[in-house]
C-alpha cells in the first residue's frame, strides 16, 4: 500500500472542527487584547483578529474556509436573533404606542432617507428599493454583546432592543415585497416572482413557530433548578430551526426571529425567553465577530468610499433624527433620546445575510447592492461597537470606562462573591 494512504502529502484542507478551534483561540486572542483599552469593547478585538487571519490580511483563514464555517455562523446569527425576538413580547409591543411609533417611524424614515439617497446617485429602482429595505436593519449582535460585556441595564437599553426587533422584521417584510422586481428581471414565470418571497418569509414563519411549540413543551417540564437543560434545549431549537430553514431553502434569519418572538409568547412556565445564556453563548458571539472581521474588504471600503460614506452618514441621520424626536415628545431626556438612537447604529448581520440571499436568488442586483451595502457594514462594524458602548454609559445605563487593574480587581471579587452565591431563576 502506497505511503500517501497514511500520511498527508500536501497541507490539508481546513475542516469545520478546526476552523471552530481557530475562531475561538484567535478571537479569545482579539477580546483580551482588547479588554486592555478601557473604552474599547471586546467586539471590536474579535474582528480586527479576524481581518487579521483573513483572506485580506495574512490569509490564515482563506475564502473556503470561510465557507467551511458558515455553519458556525449561521447558529450564532440564529440564537442571537431567538435572543432578541425573545426579548419582545408580541402583545407588549401592541400595547406599547410609544414603542411602536418609535420604531415605524425611525424604519420608514430610514428606508426613505436610503431610497432618496441611491436614486439621486443614480442606482436602479430595484436596487435602490433591495438597499433601502437592508439598511433598516440594526445589529442586534453588537448591541446584545456590548450591553452585556458592561453590564448594562436600563429603560433605553430594552426601548432599543425593542426596537432593533422591530426594525428587523420590518426590513425583512419590506425585503419581501421589493424582492420580486428584481426576480423579474430573472424569471417570466409569475408563480415563481411572486411566490418565492412568500415562501421565503411564511416558511420561515412556520419553521420558527414549529419549533418554538416543541422546545416549550418540553421547557414545561423543566423545574426552576434545571437552567442547564433549558440553555441546552434553546440551543438544540435554534440548531434545528436554521437546520430546517436550510433544509426547505427559506431564511433562517427570520426563522431565527420568528422562534424567539414565538417562544415568548408560548413559553408559560417554561421560562425559555428569560434564559440568560451565559458564558456558553460568548462562543458564539466570538465566532461571529471573527468570522465578521476576516470577511471585511477594505478594498471595497476605499473604492466605494464616497457611496458608502453617504450611506452611512444618511442612515446614521435617519435613525438618530427619528429616535431622538420620538424620544423628546415621549418624555424622553436630550440624553436618553440621543443615546436611543445611537444605540441603533450598527448594521450586521441581517443585512449581510440579505444581501448573500439578493446575491444567489437575483444575482445581476445581488452584484450591486452588495457592491454598496457591504462597503457601508464594513464601517458599521468598525464603530458600532464604541458607538454602543459610549450610548450607554451616556444615557447612565452602563459604569464608566475603569483602568485594566480596576478590572482585574472586580473581576477578582465577582469571582470570590460567585463561590458563596446559589444560582437563581
Amino acid at each position: 500500500m502506497r505511503p500517501e494512504a497514511f500520511f498527508p502529502t500536501r497541507l490539508p484542507d481546513l475542516n469545520v472542527i478546526c476552523a471552530f478551534g481557530v475562531l475561538l483561540v484567535v478571537g479569545v486572542l482579539g477580546g483580551l487584547l482588547a479588554k486592555r483599552v478601557a473604552w474599547l469593547p471586546t467586539i471590536t478585538g474579535f474582528m480586527a483578529v479576524g481581518l487579521l487571519i483573513g483572506p485580506q490580511g495574512l490569509g490564515l483563514l482563506q475564502a473556503q474556509d470561510l465557507v467551511t464555517a458558515s455553519p458556525l455562523v449561521d447558529v450564532a446569527l440564529g440564537l442571537i436573533l431567538f435572543r432578541l425576538g425573545a426579548a419582545l413580547h408580541p402583545m407588549a409591543l401592541i400595547r406599547n404606542r410609544a414603542l411602536v411609533i418609535s420604531g415605524l417611524l425611525e424604519s420608514m424614515l430610514t428606508f426613505a432617507a436610503i431610497g432618496a439617497l441611491l436614486l439621486w446617485l443614480g442606482s436602479p429602482p430595484v436596487v435602490t428599493v433591495l438597499a433601502a429595505a437592508i439598511a433598516v436593519s440594526s445589529s442586534p449582535a453588537v448591541l446584545i454583546h456590548v450591553s452585556h460585556e458592561l453590564h448594562a441595564r436600563g429603560t433605553m437599553l430594552s426601548a432599543a432592543m425593542s426596537m432593533v426587533a422591530l426594525n428587523n422584521v420590518l426590513s425583512f417584510v419590506l425585503y419581501t415585497l421589493a424582492l420580486p422586481f428584481a426576480l423579474q428581471e430573472q424569471f417570466s414565470d409569475w408563480r415563481i416572482i411572486v411566490g418565492l418571497p412568500l415562501y421565503q418569509m411564511l416558511g420561515a414563519m412556520l419553521a420558527g413557530v414549529v419549533v418554538a411549540w416543541i422546545i416549550a413543551r418540553i421547557g414545561v417540564l423543566t423545574q426552576a433548578d434545571d437552567r442547564h437543560y433549558r440553555f441546552a434545549l434553546v440551543v438544540g431549537g435554534v440548531m434545528l430551526c436554521v437546520g430546517l430553514a436550510e433544509a426547505f431553502k427559506v431564511s433562517l434569519l427570520f426563522a431565527s426571529l420568528t422562534l424567539g418572538l414565538a417562544s415568548r409568547g408560548m413559553q408559560k412556565r417554561a421560562r425559555l425567553a428569560r434564559l440568560e445564556l451565559g458564558g456558553g453563548a460568548d462562543l458564539f458571539f466570538i465566532i461571529l465577530f471573527v468570522f465578521a472581521g476576516a470577511q471585511l474588504h477594505l478594498g471595497d471600503v476605499w473604492l466605494y468610499a464616497g457611496t458608502a460614506a453617504a450611506f452611512v452618514g444618511a442612515r446614521v441621520a435617519a435613525k438618530l433624527v427619528a429616535v431622538y424626536g420620538c424620544g423628546r415628545a415621549f418624555g424622553f431626556t436630550h440624553r436618553q433620546a440621543l443615546g436611543g438612537g445611537l444605540m441603533l447604529v450598527p448594521m450586521a448581520g441581517l443585512a449581510i445575510g440579505l444581501v448573500q440571499q439578493t446575491t444567489r436568488l437575483a444575482p445581476q442586483a445581488g452584484e450591486m447592492v452588495s457592491v454598496v451595502v457591504l462597503a457601508a457594514v464594513a464601517v458599521f462594524e468598525t464603530l458600532g461597537p464604541p458607538l454602543v458602548a459610549f450610548a450607554l454609559r451616556f444615557v447612565g445605563e452602563a459604569p464608566a470606562p475603569t483602568s485594566a487593574a480596576a478590572q482585574n480587581a472586580s473581576a477578582q471579587v465577582a469571582d470570590a462573591d460567585s463561590v458563596f452565591s446559589q444560582p437563581s431563576d
